[in-house]
């Protein structure tokens, strides 16, 4: 179980992590600024765990890495969004972030609901209901298995 932060239609990289934080020196001190201009205090309140929930495009813009790193970092257990940015959703599985595809979610939940996700089963489980989403293929879960796309093939799974 995560706890639901949501976001509107058409997120971009720069609204994950804003392209002056780019130029700090890891991750680890870029993840304080996610989202900064849509929620300041973002960082602060997510807990490991925790599940991102968008609309439509989520991820456009840039094809900059560090957006799902940051949401990885800051242990977001998944985004699911009504769709995704073609470079955002491979980058995401690049990296091992779960991005899941869900049409009818996030007209059902609000910021701090608990919902958990069964990605072998490709289901939702809300409060309410259970919804139907992505239910990734074998090699792309093996992929976030391993923690993303170098673990994968550093650990001979080829």
């Amino acid at each position: 179980m995560g706890h639901v932060f949501k976001f509107h239609n058409d997120v971009d990289t720069d609204q994950i992590i804003a392209s002056q934080y780019l130029l700090l020196p890891n991750i680890e001190e870029m993840k304080k600024y996610t989202f900064e201009s849509l929620d300041r205090e973002f960082a602060e309140k997510v807990k490991e765990g925790d599940i991102v929930v968008a609309g439509e495009n989520f991820g456009c813009g840039s094809s900059r890495e560090q957006a799902p790193s940051v949401l990885k970092a800051l242990g977001v257990k998944a985004v699911i969004a009504k769709s995704f940015a073609r470079i955002f959703y491979r980058n995401s599985i690049n990296i091992g972030l779960p991005v899941i595809i869900s049409k009818d979610l996030y007209d059902k939940v609000e910021n701090g609901d608990e919902i958990d996700i069964d990605l072998t089963e490709g289901k939702i489980i809300t409060a309410g209901e259970t919804l139907p989403c992505t239910k990734l293929p074998p090699y792309m879960q093996n992929i976030l298995d391993h923690g993303g796309l170098i673990n994968f093939l550093n650990e001979g799974e080829v």
